[in-house]
């Protein structure tokens, strides 16, 4: 399509700017043309008017190109409330099912608890990657709770959850039999699931507490007519607050504009600092946690193991393992590097340790073993996450090994997981390794000494041990305080590719300041591109669920906040541009993608980016610790959610997870 445009007239010459359908309007080139009547004036003055006003004359409604980016949900960063409000709901405090009849008595009372295993359906209604992310869900209450979710066995009572419209729940067990909990369009954020889930366990909203009036200020003429009962306060023989302090940083709590008639704050915190932290959806607070883990009687958790971040001197019960002739030591500082530890980066006087094997001194080959408590397993999968500083010679490797405890093997039998050497030096690195035991187990760290120089050796910090899924890769953006300031709203960087277990390839945009019209939220953009594996994989892209992880760097996972996105590939999602060309947006990146070329020099396809404009606001990545040492750590990964796709859904957490071990293994291209 060709689009002819008059700039300016100079009787009787005049200019004319042509357009291509796959140029943008700034590459444009001038014709000097002779006006030969006045009608032919006249002609291009109409036709200037009509470009001008009718844009679809001359530009083609939708092209897919590599620098294609589509918004989930528009581009809406929407609260609870008020994608309820737009879907016309009108619930007590805003997402909460109350049936007519039904009883508010307290939730305090057990016979409104559920068992500690709750039952629970996923309806075919519910969106492919709603379901997905409901499961991640279920692993956080697993991971931070003695909370558990179980399919169905036609228990009496079980929480049924489907599609409807908006996001809401009852307030604990109603003892109705099907109890629904929706999760609809626009719902499926983790935080916003973490929400409705903790109502159908019994918690109101943080704001609701009888003693609120002490914290925040209700502006109730900024209130929408007839909202004004969504800000009652319940007394506290209905609700408790478990004897801990109001929670502004609840994922319960309204956000400062909740049920607002024109934008500005109903709730204004007491204390200002709060003002924009009120209203968080990344997950659960600490104090979330506290309460729910009251409430129930939770004294452990199902999938947690251990986490050492070695302030003690016991060292969280390591022992210095049999069979090597040095030692690992608990240290402050290296002369040779670290000279702090990672957990505290040296700002707390008196504190600070890590584990440390020297390298700097003995021979090649010298040798130590650092073994953790004993284990014993639920599942068969775990996750082993820790920080790794190299200071020693490039030759020096980090050998991690399980000690398994079977009936042959009472005394133990090393199993070598994996071998670390060289990397990045001279700062701390995050490693995941996944282990697969099944029996009683230790952890053991084996430093090996190298035959090149060294000037540290090898240190370890903030051990994490889970029987979680480990994510697939990590993005590890150094000096990000630096890019923060000086990176231009609209600047798009790219993170490395990156292989799926099944051999799609794909990487991460990321706006560090956002996209033009959106500077103070950063965004991010999931995007396929062409990989090695191209000619064997199933085009369109079918159901490959990928998650994207900004990373809070609490020493503690079961501490952290992650900010977590979750996005599906669907096979017949299309684009149509204004010829009629229908493309599938999830094929091959060759076909609906643009050629780039690497930082290496090496070329690939793109394929067009889906994602979160407003994917972390500015105020909330400097909150928690999102950037620490100057750093941020993203956590990526893709996986087959084909088995979502059932109607009757169990819970395929582990069980994607042996299929994906099974496939193509997973690298960094």
């Amino acid at each position: 399509m060709l689009c002819m445009i008059v700039l300016a007239k100079i009787n009787p010459v005049f200019y004319i700017l042509r357009y291509s359908h796959n140029k943008s309007w700034k590459h444009f080139s001038i014709t000097r043309r002779t006006a030969q009547t006045g009608v032919l004036m006249a002609f291009f003055h109409i036709l200037l008017i009509l470009c001008v006003c009718t844009t679809a004359l001359c530009l083609p409604i939708s092209s897919l190109t590599g620098n294609t980016k589509i918004d989930v949900d528009d581009g809406k960063d929407q609260d609870i409330f008020d994608i309820n409000r737009e879907a016309g709901l009108h619930l007590v405090e805003g997402d909460i099912l109350i049936q007519e009849g039904e009883d508010r008595n307290t939730i305090l009372d057990e016979k409104y608890h559920w068992p500690t295993a709750v039952p629970y359906v996923l309806d075919r209604s519910l969106e492919i990657n709603a379901k997905g992310v409901i499961l991640r869900a279920f692993e956080q209450f697993r991971l931070k709770t003695c909370i558990d979710f179980k399919p169905w066995c036609r228990e009496p009572n079980y929480i049924f959850i489907f599609k409807d419209r908006g996001c809401y729940s009852h307030v604990g067990n109603r003892h109705m039999g099907k109890q629904e909990l929706s999760i609809g369009e626009n719902c499926d954020n983790l935080g916003t699931v973490e929400h409705e889930f903790l109502h159908a366990l019994g918690f109101w909203h943080e704001q609701s507490r009888f003693d609120r009036d002490d914290y925040v200020t209700i502006v109730w003429n900024q209130i929408k007519a007839g909202k004004e009962h969504n800000f009652n306060i319940h007394n506290d023989t209905v609700s408790s607050s478990f004897g801990l302090p109001y929670d502004y940083g609840s994922v319960m709590h309204y956000s400062k504009t909740a049920f607002s008639k024109n934008s500005e704050p109903t709730i204004v915190t007491k204390i200002p600092e709060f003002l924009d932290v009120i209203g968080q959806r990344l997950e659960f607070s600490d104090s979330d946690l506290l309460k729910l883990n009251r409430l129930y009687n939770c004294t452990t958790t199902s999938t947690f193991l251990d986490s050492c971040h070695f302030e003690e001197p016991n060292i969280c019960g390591m022992i210095q393992g049999k069979g090597g002739n040095a030692k690992w030591a608990r240290v402050q500082r290296v002369k040779g590097g670290p000279q702090t530890d990672y957990t505290n980066l040296g700002r707390c006087q008196g504190a600070g340790f890590f584990m440390h094997f020297s390298t700097a001194t003995g021979t090649q080959g010298d040798t130590a073993y650092l073994e953790s408590r004993l284990f014993y397993p639920k599942r068969r999968s775990q996750c082993l996450q820790f920080y790794h500083y190299n200071s020693g010679g490039a030759d020096d490797q980090l050998n991690i090994w399980v000690r398994e405890y079977t009936t042959e093997n009472p005394k133990g039998a090393l199993r070598l997981i994996q071998k670390i050497s060289g990397g990045h030096q001279g700062s701390w690195e995050l490693y995941h390794v996944t282990l697969d035991v099944s029996d009683k187990f230790r952890v053991v760290f084996e430093g090996v000494k190298g035959r090149k120089p060294s000037k540290g050796g090898l240190s370890l910090d903030d051990i994490n041990l889970s029987e979680t899924k480990c994510p697939q890769y990590i993005w590890h953006i150094r000096n990000f305080t630096s890019l923060l300031a000086t990176t231009h709203a609209g600047y798009k960087t790219y993170s490395p590719r990156y292989l799926s277990p099944d051999g799609y390839s794909f990487q991460i945009g990321l706006y560090i300041n956002g996209v033009t019209d959106s500077p103070n939220k950063m965004a991010v953009y999931f995007h396929l591109t062409s990989g090695p594996y191209d000619d064997k994989l199933q085009w369109p892209c079918p159901w490959r669920q990928a998650s994207m992880e900004l990373m809070d760097q609490n020493p503690d996972i079961q501490h952290r906040m992650n900010n977590i996105r979750m996005i599906t590939t669907d096979p017949t999602k299309t684009s149509t541009d204004s010829k009629g060309n229908v493309k599938y947006f999830w094929d091959n990146p060759r076909k609906v993608g643009s050629l780039v070329t690497d930082s290496n020099g090496s070329k690939y396809y793109r394929g067009p980016g889906y994602g979160y404009k407003s994917y972390i606001t500015h105020d909330r990545l400097k909150s928690r610790s999102f950037i620490k040492g100057d750093d941020v750590i993203f956590l990526f990964s893709l996986n087959d959610v084909t088995g979502l796709l059932e109607s009757e859904i169990r819970d395929l957490r582990l069980e994607t997870d042996d299929r994906n071990a099974e496939k193509e293994p997973k690298r960094q291209m």
